[in-house]
This record gives structure tokens, C-alpha cells and sequence, in this order.
């Protein structure tokens, strides 16, 4: 007579595992679609020459070696990490600035800031790319301008690496300052008053009460931010691109590893070598992510 029961239950507890499975079928089935079959296929088209139009050629991990010879894949990385310093270091500092600022209560109009600073994330990069690309121009750029007033020599930007870095840097800088300030002000406003109020009773500083409530208290978030920036800086495509062009430019300062990597497998149809440019890419972002990772251990251990 129990058997029933027991059977009922246990079919019971299957229908609602089953249930609960088809409900989130949809993500996995549409990240095994466009997540985990691309990477496998550019792992398997990585060990080939292949043009898209004929036959593949099984060359092993040739490709790879080729990577490790190509001055232009070294030229990329060292674009690709010296935008990657100036843009994300500052970036991050500001936006931890104006993140304590706008969770001041005294300030007015709070609402509007708030809004303010996240606007120029959903601007169009090609609009972006076209006012730096007037801000930093050689001959009627409004920068070069400035500096003639001062009597300086016009810059030509494109053409110079430390410019091009510059220019490419604060269009970044622009773009993704107020989206990390925003994070960084929704972790501000967890923090308790109390804590506040207590240093200022025992006679803190704002300064003091900055670098020793919200700095540590914020640390998660820091770290969170500093991963996030450091995937997205090592996969800097459009900016270089609509500033120095195809090619990034005529010595190619500009070149980052997502743009060599367009450029290999659309212009030069060496789809092959393309897919090794993306997963040594790939590589490069994990060893990233865990020396951050390794590193907030580390600052989580000393507290």
C-alpha cells in the first residue's frame, strides 16, 4: 500500500526536476549555440589554413608558431596593453571620484547626475569616434588649439603612437567612467551612515573617511570593476578603428589584437590564423583574470 505513494512522490519530485530544467533550457541551449560551438569550431579551425572559400588545410599548431614570429601580433599587444593602462587606470579612479560625489547628500539635482554620467555609455562609438576624432585633429582640432594658445606646436595625433594611445584612451575614459562610477555608487549606498556618523563624531576628515570606510568596504566592487575592465580593454576594437582605420593607421599605432584580428581573417581571408589570434587572445584574458583574482585573495587574506 505505501508503494503507491512513494511512486506518486518520486514521480512527483521528476516532473518538478524536469520542470525546472525546461525553464532554464533556454539560456543553455542558446549558449551551447552561439557560446560553446563557436569557441570549439575556432579551436578546431585555429590547426588549419583555411581561406572560407576552399579546403582546409590540417597544419597543426603552425598557426600558433606563426603568432609567436609576427612583429605585427607584438606590435598589437603592446597597443592593445598601453591603451589598456591608460584608459583603465584612470577610468577607474575618476569613477570611484565622482561616485562619492554623487552619493553626497548635500548635492542638488542628484537624479540628473546620476543620469548624466551614464549617458555617454549608450552613445554610438561612431559618433563618439567622430568628436574626439575633431577634439584631436592636427590642423582645426579644438586640443591643438589650446595648445597654440599657449604657444605650443600642433600634435598630429594619428600619426604619433603616444597620441594615437592618448586620444583612443580617453575615448574610453569617456565611454565607461560614469558605468563604473554607477557600480561603484550602488556599492556606496550600501554602506551604513552609522559608520559615517561615527567617524565624524571621533573627528575623521572626509579624506580620512574616504580612504578607510568607503575604500575597504568598496573592495569587492573595485575588484569586480578592475576584472571587468581589463576583459573589455584587452578587447578594444571599434575605438582604434574608427580613429586610426583600417589597418590602425599608416604605422599601425592603432593596431590592437581584435583589430589584427578583423584584419586577418576579413581582409586577408586567413581565417585560420585568425582563430589562433583569438584564442592566444583568449589566453591572455585568463591570465588576466586569475593575477586579479590571485591578487584580491591576497587583500582579502591581509584583512
Amino acid at each position: 500500500m505505501l508503494a503507491k505513494p512513494l511512486n506518486r512522490a518520486l514521480n512527483q519530485r521528476i516532473r518538478d526536476h524536469l520542470n525546472a530544467y525546461l525553464f532554464i533550457s533556454p539560456f543553455f541551449i542558446l549558449f551551447a549555440v552561439f557560446g560553446v560551438f563557436p569557441m570549439i569550431f575556432t579551436a578546431w579551425v585555429s590547426l588549419h589554413k583555411w581561406n572560407i572559400v576552399g579546403a582546409k588545410t590540417f597544419i597543426g599548431l603552425q598557426n600558433y608558431k606563426f603568432i609567436m614570429e609576427d612583429p605585427y601580433f607584438w606590435k598589437s599587444l603592446y597597443n592593445t596593453f598601453s591603451i589598456w593602462f591608460l584608459s583603465t587606470l584612470p577610468q577607474l579612479f575618476f569613477a570611484l571620484i565622482l561616485a562619492f560625489l554623487l552619493n553626497q547628500s548635500m548635492l542638488k539635482g542628484r537624479e540628473f547626475f546620476r543620469i548624466s554620467v551614464f549617458l555617454p555609455n549608450i552613445t554610438s562609438v561612431v559618433a563618439v569616434a567622430i568628436i574626439f576624432g575633431a577634439l584631436f585633429g592636427q590642423h582645426y582640432g579644438l586640443i591643438n588649439y589650446a595648445l597654440s594658445l599657449l604657444g605650443m606646436d600642433p600634435i598630429d595625433f594619428r600619426s604619433s603612437v603616444l597620441g594615437t594611445h592618448l586620444a583612443i584612451s580617453s575615448m574610453v575614459m569617456w565611454r565607461w567612467t560614469g558605468y563604473n562610477a554607477i557600480i561603484y555608487l550602488a556599492g556606496l549606498q550600501s554602506i551604513p551612515n552609522d559608520l559615517y556618523e561615527a567617524a565624524t563624531i571621533d573627528g575623521a576628515t572626509k579624506r580620512q573617511q574616504f580612504f578607510f570606510i568607503t575604500i575597504p568596504l568598496l573592495r569587492p566592487m573595485i575588484i569586480f570593476t578592475i576584472i571587468l575592465s581589463t576583459i573589455g580593454g584587452m578587447q578594444i576594437f571599434a575605438e582604434p578603428l574608427m580613429f586610426s582605420g583600417p589597418g590602425g593607421g599608416s604605422q599601425g599605432q592603432g593596431l590592437t589584437i581584435t583589430l589584427l584580428l578583423y584584419e586577418e581573417a576579413f581582409a586577408r581571408q586567413a581565417f585560420g590564423y585568425a582563430s589562433a589570434i583569438a584564442w592566444m587572445l583568449f589566453f591572455i584574458i585568463v591570465a588576466f583574470s586569475l593575477v586579479n583574482m590571485f591578487f584580491a585573495k591576497k587583500l582579502q587574506s591581509a584583512d
